[in-house]
């Protein structure tokens, strides 16, 4: 089930709402919450609901073994071994055993030994989500083996911290330590219960009325036949997935942050303008913030961090960027555009980040886009040959030309007019406006209006948008 779909706005979120509203008590808000996120999840994943309820009660009952322990060191690292061991096995075997499986037959037909038997191995499913709720819960048993929180008493409330519908399927990814209070007692308000409503609507114009616009450019443009493909329908495929995923993932993450703040919790953002990055550096402390933040905290310091000199920082950050790929898909696609970035991230430490901050900003900002962008077609494409062919294209002068082949079926007064609205809102721009229609407004009600109006507005082309049945699923609902 996605957000963005008509069951989930106008049937399951009003009844969730209501059973949650009316609990008279907070244990049995806790237990409604539970019971209507794994409802949610059910919906859409039925038996695979299991790989979720296994990590939550092993990582309970973990963190329970860890706080009876506190004086005993080998044993709670016995203890938080299990618990990541389990994290990372249901991770590893519902989400790598396929990728793992075709790489060795393709191994065994390479040096021409018979690998039949794996052949027939049946295709394990993916569970939707499993990459944030298995980081989420493993973070948890950290925090309590690193005292930062203490272990939770009450099995429901490690229920809804784990499995709160809003953010379970992809984020953002939430810290035990940042909701255990307001799990006690969440801060439910009419201020906050609107305040999440314009949020959500926010984020679901994101979604349905900018990144599914972009993504049959996008899509059409990655589906062409090279001989066809000319560096100007490449170069435009490209901004149209560049749009595209940024509205799709930062609008989903709005749309859950606003779902929490109606259920009274406050999650961390995930998006700053990242497009505006003036480094790769940069780019990754305003890009999926909750992520990088986990693997920061999580891995990179663990690892060393910066703290062992040069070559072993450059090898960390390697080894960070090598698992951000692995964990966004089982493909070797995205360990390339995990490795891509943290080779520019080396390179940047190497002395080229002083060069930056001496450039122009419009300079620093082209540099940085750019990367990104390049980045993206291995993101996107189905395999690393797919990509280098794409990329030939985009940088091959000789084969420019106006004409749209295959794409004059997408572009249209609606896609240009779609395309400028989101390169625009791809930076603070939204909040300079804002300003200035305050002040011509004069008065804050006559602005409160204004803005009460364009959001009814928004939501009534969401809601015929998608009843139009026209594209509509998450791409990060995959990893």
């Amino acid at each position: 089930m996605v957000f963005s779909s008509l069951f989930f706005i106008f049937y399951f979120l009003p009844v969730a709402l209501l059973l949650y509203f009316v609990s008279p008590k907070n244990q049995i808000r806790l237990i409604v919450l539970s019971a209507v996120s794994f409802a949610f999840y059910y919906i859409g994943e039925a038996q695979l609901l299991a790989v979720m309820l296994t990590s939550i009660v092993v990582d309970y009952f973990c963190g329970l073994a860890l706080g009876a322990s506190n004086n005993k060191p080998v044993k709670r690292k016995i203890i938080l071994a299990i618990s990541i061991a389990v994290n990372l096995l249901l991770l590893g075997y519902f989400k790598y055993f396929n990728f793992f499986t075709e790489n060795i037959i393709a191994l065994f037909s390479f040096i021409d030994l018979e690998s039949n038997s794996l052949g027939s191995v049946s295709k394990i499913a993916l569970p939707l989500g499993i990459s944030f709720y298995t980081f989420q819960s493993m973070s948890y048993t950290i925090d309590v083996y690193r005292k930062a929180v203490e272990p939770a008493r009450n099995f429901f409330k490690f229920c809804a911290y784990v499995s709160m519908f809003p953010q379970l399927i992809a984020g953002p990814i939430v810290r035990y330590k940042d909701v255990a209070k307001q799990l006690d007692k969440p801060n439910i308000s009419t201020n906050n219960v609107a305040e999440g409503i314009k949020r959500f609507i926010i984020g679901l114009g994101k979604k349905v009325l900018i990144a599914n616009a972009m993504a049959p450019v996008a899509e059409a443009a990655f589906a062409l036949p090279p001989e066809t493909l000319t560096m100007g329908m490449a170069w435009l495929g490209i901004i149209a997935f560049t749009l595209q995923i940024f509205f799709d993932f930062s609008g989903y993450s709005d749309m859950a942050i606003g779902l929490g703040q109606i259920l009274g919790f406050k999650f961390p953002e995930n998006f700053k303008f990242p497009y505006t990055a003036t480094s790769i550096q940069d780019f990754w402390r305003r890009w999926h913030i909750t992520l990088s933040t986990w693997f920061k905290d999580y891995l990179y310091i663990p690892l060393g961090g910066n703290r062992k000199g040069a070559y072993r920082t450059y090898l960390n950050l390697f080894i960070v960027f090598f698992i951000t790929g692995m964990w966004h898909g089982a493909n070797w696609n995205f360990i390339f555009w995990g490795l891509f970035h943290g080779m520019f991230l080396v390179i940047e430490r190497l002395g080229w980040i002083n060069f930056l901050k001496k450039m122009p900003k419009v300079i620093a900002h082209i540099y940085a886009l750019l990367i990104v962008i390049v980045g993206w077609v291995f993101f996107n494409s189905g395999n690393l040959n797919e990509s280098f062919v794409y990329l030939s294209k985009m940088f091959d002068v000789t084969n420019f030309s106006y004409k749209l082949h295959g794409l004059n079926l997408f572009i249209n007064a609606k896609f240009l007019i779609t395309l400028f609205v989101g390169l625009m809102f791809c930076t603070p721009i939204y909040y300079h406006f804002k300003t200035k229609i305050r002040k011509v407004l004069a008065t804050d009600s006559v602005f409160g209006i204004l803005k009460l109006l364009i959001l009814l507005v928004i939501f009534a082309l969401c809601v015929l948008a998608i009843s139009s049945n026209s594209y509509n699923p998450f791409l990060y609902y995959k990893f």
